[in-house]
């Protein structure tokens, strides 16, 4: 609609800056530190969706950090869109690897720098000023509810029980949500799937104190030695996971399905030199496009322990850590699998050392039918605003919220993203392409607007 596309042109500007507010804001959820940024954060979020034109604006308390909840409806009769992002950030570290500061957004070459420009607070915001544009033009299709949440990259720990607590105030047809990427500009894509997740963190105890590693090494077990050869010992030489049962519910893709996915426009030297890698490594028999999205996976997320100051301490450590995740496929569940591995993991330590698994966060995995009125819809609005019909993916990474709204409110979820693979989230130098940014805005009102037409 031409009155969309000349509202935004004319405030493009504006929406960029307020963009660049929020990003300002380092809402960190995962560190107690940043509790007040996080807090502050919330009320900008509310203070937007007001002024888009949203009502009944709030600022939800949890036993976490807040939620924030705002919507529009224009007639109860109508379909209801329930739109869900997230405005907490990721940690910035290490922060000597960014080359501006992680919160002072700045644009390089078309593209936005900044902790949180892609994940999620870019595409977050895209969905208020949709809202806007659609509200100040007076041309909403449907009413939509927007839930921004303060936890996704901590758990989302709060989110079960605002959910059940909330169920009337949540009633929607559809869970829209922009937290994904697509294959590129040139080729779009929406994708259909993402994977769950699982997280345990690991401790081995050796000495009850660091010992000095002459006296004692080679007759007292290293904790940090033991540790890394535990961890190495959980793939096999194919890159297959070692711990016994991972793979027993694990749906094994048709060769028919496999070649789907692999029709995705995908360069593999491209992509090994934008990562400054010689070759790609995972498990034997898939493609990366498999690995990465209808493969299970364990990955070390990090691993400490000993003397990390300046110089040289020549000592054998009383304790070592290690954090790892494990990426689910659909039929995998959290709890099973954490499960399987602290009982692996147990049963292959030493005796020489203790160990303690702790399993941490879960989320399940999802699929999102592709037949359906409100992917159609999504689908119909990448052709609207690309000239492109897009292509659907099988997204790697993981967004606990989406198999509870399932759970919890019976809503099935549409994956509308508009980053890429290569934006660097959770990683130094995030971005998000100002393009990107726009092209989401000028999209998502079509999306309502062909989801509200699949009523009639």
């Amino acid at each position: 609609m031409q009155a969309w596309k000349d509202y935004q042109a004319e405030n493009k500007d504006r929406f960029l800056e307020e963009l660049f507010g929020l990003l300002r804001i380092p809402s960190i959820s995962a560190d107690s530190a940043y509790k007040d940024d996080v807090a502050r954060c919330a009320e900008a979020v509310k203070e937007h969706m007001e002024n888009a034109g949203c009502t009944n604006v709030e600022v939800c308390a949890t036993a976490g950090h807040p939620i924030v909840y705002g919507e529009k409806i224009i007639d109860p009769t109508l379909p209801t869109v329930l739109v869900y992002g997230h405005y907490d950030v990721q940690p910035a570290e290490p922060i000597d690897k960014w080359t501006t500061p992680p919160f002072e957004p700045q644009v390089r070459d078309g593209k936005i720098y900044a902790r949180g420009a892609c994940d999620d607070k870019g595409q977050m915001f895209m969905h208020i000023k949709a809202v806007e544009v659609m509200a100040k033009t007076n041309s909403l299709p449907c009413n939509i509810k927007l839930m921004i949440e303060g936890e996704e990259e901590s758990g989302s720990t709060s989110l079960g029980k605002f959910l059940e607590d909330n169920k009337e105030r949540l009633k929607a047809d559809i869970v829209l949500v922009s937290d994904t990427s697509m294959i590129s500009m040139e080729t779009p894509s929406i994708e259909s799937g993402l994977r769950g997740i699982t997280a345990v963190e690991i401790e081995v105890t050796g000495p009850n104190r660091d010992l000095h590693s002459g006296v004692y090494g080679g007759a007292v077990a290293n904790p940090l030695n033991m540790l890394c050869k535990l961890v190495a010992s959980l793939h096999d030489e194919n890159g297959h996971i070692t711990v016994p049962g991972f793979y027993d519910a694990v749906v094994e893709l048709s060769e028919e399905e496999r070649k789907k996915l692999n029709l995705a426009p995908f360069d593999i030297a491209e992509y090994q030199s934008d990562l400054g890698i010689q070759e790609t490594w995972g498990e034997k028999g898939y493609t990366t496009l498999e690995r990465t999205g209808i493969r299970p996976t364990l990955d070390l997320n990090g691993i400490w322990g000993g003397y990390q100051g300046e110089g040289s301490k020549t000592v054998l450590p009383s304790k070592a850590f290690a954090k790892i995740t494990m990426r689910l496929v659909p039929n995998q569940k959290p709890a099973e699998i954490s499960a399987l591995f602290v009982k692996h993991f147990n049963s292959i330590a030493p005796g020489c050392v203790s160990v303690k698994v702790t399993p941490g966060h879960g989320g399940d995995p999802v699929v999102t039918p592709t037949d359906s009125p409100a992917y159609q819809a999504a689908a119909k609005a990448i052709q609207t605003t690309f000239g492109k019909d897009p292509i659907p993916t099988r997204g790697g990474g993981s967004i606990p919220i989406i198999a509870l709204f399932e759970k919890t409110l019976g809503l099935k979820t549409v994956l509308l993203g508009f980053g890429l693979d290569n934006d660097n989230i959770h990683s130094p130098n995030e971005k998000y392409d100002v393009a990107n940014f726009y092209k989401g805005i000028e999209t998502i009102p079509y999306f309502h607007k062909y989801f509200a037409e699949s009523f009639k």
